[in-house]
């Protein structure tokens, strides 16, 4: 999986649990709810006050080192 801005967060947790740490460490804690799973990570990185640039590079990181 190639995440993006636009990917949704529930289908990157879906893909791979793992995740989940990335989205908890810069204070997205509600990662089961309603919005987390229908959000994408650039509408939630805008919520948040965080780099979506920034944390799609260290998904996509993750992602290629379990490779």
């Amino acid at each position: 999986m190639k995440v993006t801005k636009d990917s949704i967060i529930g289908e990157v947790l879906d893909f791979d649990r793992e995740t989940a740490k990335f989205f908890l460490e810069i204070g997205m804690h509600c990662l089961g709810c309603p919005s987390a799973r229908g959000e994408s990570i650039e509408m939630a990185c805008e919520v948040h006050g965080t780099n979506a640039d920034e944390l799609v590079a260290k998904i996509n990181a993750f992602l290629e080192s379990k490779n």
